[in-house]
C-alpha cells in the first residue's frame, strides 16, 4: 500500500478564493503515548494569506529584505515579495524527476547569504533506470530571475524505481556543514540499517559537497571498509522535517507506517531503528519485522504519534511575538490530520502538544520562523497558500 501521505491525502483541489480570517487555535485532545502529556490551552492566532496558488509547495526560504523562495514540487523555484507577489519561475535549475513525492523539495539560504547570494536545493534526480534524492548548490542572481554557479553536490546512492520516501531536508549547523535527510524510499527498507548505501540515512557534508573528517564513519575501520563516510545517522525511515536545535543538535521528524511518527535527536553514528524497531504497524494492520518497539543499540524517539499525522516540516520559535510561553517551542506541521502541532519543552522532552489551525483544513507542508520573529506555513495542495500567522484575535 502507499504511504501515508498518499494514502490518506485528500487534495481539496482548485480552491480560487482563500480568505484571510482570524481563527482559534484550538487545542486538540487526541490518542498520545503513555506518559506524554496533552494540552488543553487556547490562544487567539490571526492568519494572514500572503501568496496563494502555488502548485504543491515544499519548502520556504527568508533570504534578503523579507523576501522569500518558495519551492513548488513539480519542479520550480519562485521568489516571493514581502508584500506576497510571485515571481515567475526562477531560471537555471537542473532537470528534475518530478513525481509521485519526488520533485523540487526542500530550499535554504547559506547563513551568509547576503554576501555570497549561495542556496543550497535538494531534488528528486533521475538516472539509469531510477531516482534517488540530490543535494546541490547555487548563486541566486541579483535581479532574482535565475540561478548561477550550479553545483552538483551530492546524489544519494544507489538509484532506485520509486516515487516514494525521498525525505530532502537540508539544515545547516552551526560549524557550517550540511546536514540533509533521506528516505527508505519505501520499498528498500531494510538497506536503513546498513552503512554501504544512503538509503534512510542522514549525511553530513561540507558546502562543496566533500566529507568532513570528523564524520562518525569517515576513516573509522571498525564501522567495516564499506562504510559510506558522508554518512551521519541511520535507521530512518522518511524525514520531512528538520531544524537545528537551541542545544546545537540536528532535530528531526520522520514518517512511521501506520503510526509511529518520530521525532529524534540525529547524533553522530547511531542508529534510530527503522525497520526493526517501530511503534506503528504495516499498512494495513500486521507487525512490522519482529514487531519490537525497543533493542538494544537502537535510539528510542524523543516523542512519536499513533496514529501517524503524517509530518512536514520544522521550527523552533526563537522570539517571543507570542508570548513567552511560545518562546523555544518546536512545530511541526501535520498533512493527513491538517493542523500545525506546538510542542513544549522541558529539559529536551516534549511535555505538551497543543494542535493549531485545525479550523484552516489544510495540509501543512511547511512551517519557519521568519526574521520578523513571526512563523509562516505552507500548505500543500494544486493551489497551495503561504501563510503568515499573527498573535492576536
Amino acid at each position: 500500500m502507499r504511504h501515508a501521505e498518499l494514502f490518506f491525502a485528500f487534495l481539496i483541489g482548485n480552491q480560487h478564493r482563500i480568505f484571510t480570517t482570524s481563527l482559534l487555535a484550538l487545542a486538540f485532545i487526541s490518542p498520545i503515548p503513555a506518559g506524554h502529556a496533552q494540552s488543553t490551552a487556547a490562544a487567539a492566532i490571526h492568519t494572514e494569506v500572503l501568496a496563494k496558488g502555488l502548485e504543491h509547495p515544499w519548502a520556504l526560504a527568508f533570504i534578503d529584505d523579507g523576501r522569500m523562495l518558495v519551492t513548488e514540487r513539480p519542479g520550480r523555484l519562485r521568489l516571493i515579495q514581502p508584500d506576497g507577489e510571485i515571481g515567475a519561475p526562477i531560471e537555471g535549475l537542473p532537470k528534475i524527476d518530478a513525481g509521485g513525492q519526488g520533485g523540487l523539495l526542500d530550499v535554504i539560504a547559506d547563513s551568509r547569504f547576503t554576501r555570497n547570494r549561495t542556496i543550497y536545493f535538494c531534488y528528486a534526480e533521475a538516472g539509469g533506470s531510477g531516482n534517488s534524492t540530490a543535494l546541490a548548490s547555487a548563486r541566486l542572481s541579483e535581479d532574482g530571475r535565475r540561478l548561477e554557479q550550479l553545483k552538483h553536490l551530492f546524489s544519494q546512492r544507489p538509484k532506485i524505481g520509486s516515487s516514494a520516501h525521498f525525505g530532502c531536508r537540508i539544515v545547516e549547523s552551526n560549524d557550517g556543514t550540511l546536514f540533509l535527510t533521506m528516505g527508505d524510499r519505501f520499498s528498500r527498507r531494510d538497506d536503513a540499517q546498513r552503512l554501504d548505501n544512503h538509503i534512510g540515512k542522514i549525511v553530513r557534508l561540507r558546502k562543496d559537497g566533500s566529507v568532513p573528517a570528523d564524520n562518525p564513519f569517515a576513516g573509522n575501520r571498525s564501522a567495516g571498509r564499506n562504510a559510506l563516510p558522508e554518512i551521519w545517522s541511520y535507521g530512518h525511515r522518511n524525514g520531512q522535517g528538520a531544524a537545528l536545535g537551541p542545544d546545537g543538535k540536528l532535530w528531526m521528524h520522520e514518517h512511521g507506517a501506520q503510526g509511529g511518527d518520530e521525532i529524534n535527536v540525529a547524533e553522530a553514528g547511531k542508529n534510530y531503528g527503522w525497520p526493526v524497531i517501530s511503534h506503528g504497524v504495516n499498512y494495513g494492520g500486521g507487525k512490522i519485522g519482529e514487531g519490537l518497539t525497543a533493542k538494544e543499540g537502537m535510539e528510542q524517539p524523543l516523542y512519536h504519534w499513533t496514529p501517524s499525522i503524517a509530518p512536514s516540516g520544522m521550527a523552533f520559535l526563537h522570539s517571543d511575538r507570542y508570548g513567552k510561553s511560545w518562546q523555544g517551542n518546536l512545530f511541526v506541521g501535520a498533512l493527513k490530520f491538517k493542523y500545525l502541532a506546538r510542542l513544549e519543552l522541558r529539559d529536551g522532552k516534549v511535555v505538551r502538544e497543543e494542535r493549531l489551525l485545525r479550523n484552516l483544513d489544510r495540509r501543512i507542508r511547511d512551517v519557519r520562523e521568519g526574521p520578523d520573529g513571526l512563523l509562516y506555513i505552507l500548505t500543500d495542495e494544486n493551489q497551495g497558500a503561504l501563510i503568515r500567522l499573527l498573535p492576536g484575535s
